[in-house]
């Protein structure tokens, strides 16, 4: 590794050869410790990356991101000096560049508090706002998962959500978690993610209602109950769960919100739902319950319409299926 460290300083003219081996020997965890340790290796990497030669260039992102990997926090803190460069980068680059930046910026976020900081003053917020529009499915899933790794940060009710409430990011997360069916559902689910822990901070509950979140989710499940099996895509139980904890904890947060979707058909929806992913994917079920719960609870609505349905019975036959659901039952 130092050898190959001491090729790219010298600018030699195998430099590409030299950075593929690099990023094959950055997969391992102790050559990334070894790595960040030597003299001007972070250094030497920035400044292949922030280069004019477009192949280098790639290359080099791609070690940083075998770099960001790392579950050591000081590995993540040596790439300190490439946020700014990485912010840059996600606007007037190709897919695939994008893309890299954005999944190194993501892992970065994850292990040091220390990255999370440096980036806020430097307007992450700001820059993923002015992405959120890209036409390309991979941009956006990426961006989804920077921002679900923020949102999951310890800081994120007091330092981060209010910077998303202040920017286009809620409604536009909304917009593409209800046509994931039609677009990229892999966008769809990292985006109802985000939704889920912007709910879960008890901070944004009126703003997400204010942007019609009820109504909006309701009918997106009413969708995915109808494009259930023989024609589910592969995955949508990735998208179909936190779609039912986003509805479930909105509806828990604020009472008497649920007058905003009293349909009936929801019940139908999540029953479906519960058929449909009762074998594979039992936790659906645990899901589904939760949401059921909190739509019944001192709503006489759906309480009369659950017996009018005659789905009674059918709820009775999830006791059995696990402790939590017998208790949701």
């Amino acid at each position: 590794v130092l050898e190959l460290l001491r090729g790219l300083q010298r600018g030699s003219d195998d430099r590409k050869i030299s950075l593929s081996r690099l990023r094959w020997a950055l997969q391992n965890k102790e050559t990334q410790q070894k790595f960040v340790r030597l003299d001007g290796s972070i250094r030497t990497l920035i400044g292949i990356f922030t280069g004019n030669l477009a192949n280098l260039q790639m290359e080099a992102a791609r070690c940083l991101h075998e770099l960001s990997h790392s579950s050591d926090a000081a590995v993540a803190e040596a790439c300190l000096p490439v946020t700014p460069y990485l912010l840059t980068y996600l606007s007037g680059h190709s897919v695939e560049f994008m893309k890299l930046c954005l999944y190194t910026l993501g892992n970065l976020v994850v292990e040091s508090e220390a990255v999370r900081r440096q980036l806020l003053p430097q307007g992450v917020v700001a820059v993923l706002a002015s992405c959120i529009q890209s036409p390309h499915e991979a941009v956006l899933e990426g961006l989804g998962y920077v921002l679900s790794q923020l949102l999951q940060a310890k800081e994120a009710p007091t330092e981060i959500i209010p910077l998303v409430l202040d920017s286009v990011l809620p409604q536009h997360m909304l917009r593409l978690v209800c046509s994931g069916l039609k677009a990229g559902v892999g966008a769809a689910v990292e985006f109802a993610w985000c939704l889920h822990y912007i709910i879960c901070s008890q901070a944004a509950t009126a703003a997400l209602l204010a942007l019609g979140a009820l109504p909006a989710l309701s009918t997106l499940l009413l969708n995915l109950a109808s494009e259930l099996p023989p024609d589910a895509p592969e995955g949508l139980e990735l998208l179909v769960c936190p779609v039912l904890r986003c509805l479930g904890n909105l509806l828990a947060e604020e009472s008497g919100c649920e007058a905003q979707i009293r349909d009936e058909r929801l019940l139908i929806a999540l029953f479906l739902i519960v058929e449909c992913f009762l074998q594979q994917h039992p936790f659906i079920v645990q899901e589904s319950l939760w949401l059921l719960n909190n739509l019944t609870a001192d709503d006489p609505f759906f309480c009369s319409a659950l017996l009018s349905l005659d789905l009674l019975p059918a709820l009775l036959q999830l006791l059995p299926c696990s402790q939590m659901a017998g208790v949701l039952v």
